[in-house]
Formats: structure tokens, sequence, C-alpha cells
């Protein structure tokens, strides 16, 4: 994949069939997009289209192009070609096999050494209150736990350079550094959110409106300082689950 990586979204219809008003939108490597909306609204189905690479043939009529271009058939359809990987605070293992040995089949699959193995959960652990060690079975690591070590090892192994993340807000993760860790790596991140921290950590934020992308926010110097604020706030709170999790005292409020 070029280094120049991008990826443009072409406008199609909304949930009346009329055009939307946001035509074309292209992002860059290592970009943080977010997309807003209302319940219902259709920020999901933009997720879908991105993840289907779609030409025209969903229900919305949008297009992506992957570094100017159309996606050539195959790369829409084998797995080992993947462009999109994704990530939702719904998923868990079912492979009964420990952390390590997951990771290292993933490793070998794409042409990469073990020696990733460590990295990917020393990374991992930096995301969950929940130590992950290597000999634990995937299929009793928590929600929050599974979610670390997904974004770890997309960020570290994968070579899907977007990732698709769908309301990760009460997943159990430390979601501004997953973020952070993503788009550190290269990847082209779209988030759909409903948390403020997210939404205005993200360089520009797509508004969804019955079905249509009706306008595209770039976030202002403001809005950053007001990020820097309520993530003080949000990492305060992540620190009082953890502590009450751990079945300690809430000694104090401030």
């Amino acid at each position: 994949m070029s280094e120049e990586l991008t990826l443009t979204i072409l406008g199609g219809v909304d949930k009346d069939g009329v055009p939307e008003p946001v035509k074309f939108l292209e992002v860059s490597k290592g970009e943080i997009i977010g997309i807003v909306g209302p319940t219902g609204s259709g920020k999901s189905t933009l997720i879908d289209d991105i993840e289907q690479l779609a030409q025209g043939d969903t229900p919305t009529g949008r297009s992506i192009l992957i570094n100017g271009k159309k996606p050539d058939a195959l790369t829409r359809v084998d797995p080992r070609k993947k462009l999109v990987a994704q990530l939702s605070q719904k998923m868990h293992f079912l492979a009964d096999m420990t952390v390590a040995d997951f990771l290292q089949m993933h490793a070998r699959s794409r042409g990469k050494g073990p020696g990733l193995v460590d990295r990917v959960i020393e990374l991992a652990n930096t995301l969950t209150g929940e130590p992950i060690s290597p000999d634990t079975y995937l299929t009793v690591l928590s929600g929050g736990q599974s979610r670390s070590l997904m974004t770890a090892d997309i960020a570290v192994i994968s070579d899907s350079p977007v990732v698709l993340i769908d309301e990760i807000e009460n997943a159990g993760i430390k979601k501004q550094e997953a973020l952070q860790l993503l788009a550190g790596e290269g990847k082209i991140v779209v988030v759909v959110t409903h948390d403020p921290v997210l939404a205005l950590m993200a360089s520009r934020r797509i508004v969804i409106r019955n079905g249509a992308m009706v306008d595209i926010i770039t976030t202002s110097r403001e809005e950053q300082d007001v990020c820097g604020r309520i993530t003080q706030v949000d990492n305060w709170l992540m620190s009082l689950r953890e502590t009450i999790r751990r079945g300690e005292i809430v000694e104090e409020l401030a």
C-alpha cells in the first residue's frame, strides 16, 4: 500500500433518495475522522459503505476510493487483501487458544516475526485496567481486554490501513489512548461516536442526518481546548471506575 494513503468518500443519496449535500471527502493516513448524528440517522450505514468499499452498489449509492482509484474486485472480496479492519464494543474472541498463540499465528499469516507478540501485549496493557498475560486464553478475556488486545493487534500486526470504530465509549477500554495508538501507527481511523471526547479528538467530523452526510466540521482551536479539559474529567472517571472495581474505598472526589 502506498505511503501516501488516502481514503475518498463520494456522496450518494439520503433515505429519501435525495442527493446528500457532502459530495466528496478525502481522508489521509494518520487522520482521525468522527461520525456524529442522532440515533438512527445512518452513521453505521456509512461505516458499512467504507467496510464494503462500496462502488455505488449499496442503498446509499456511495463510492469509496483508495488513493483516488476504485479498488479492484479481488481487494473487495479477498480477506487476505482486506484494507479495512473494524472494532466495536460487542466483539469477543471465540477461538480456544492463548493470547500468545493467537498473536503468533496472526503474525505468521502476515509474514511477520514472532517478536511482535510482546509489543502487542505491552500496548494492549496500556489500554486496559485488567492486565493481559501471554498464557491467558482468549475465551476468558473480558470485553475490555478483548478490545484492547484487538486494538493493539490491528495497530502492530494487521496490514489493514483503515480502521473503523463503532461506539467504543462504553467498551471498557482507554478510548483516547486507543485512537492515538492507531493514528500514530499511520492508520486512517474513522470513529462513530456520541462521546464528546472522541468527537473532539478527531480533526474533522462528519454530521449525518436522515442517512446523508450533511456537513463536515473541522475541529477548531477552541474545541481542542474543550477536549483537553473534558479529557481530564474523563480520565478521572476512568480511575474512579478502576478503584471501585478493585474493591477499594473512594477517599476523595477532587
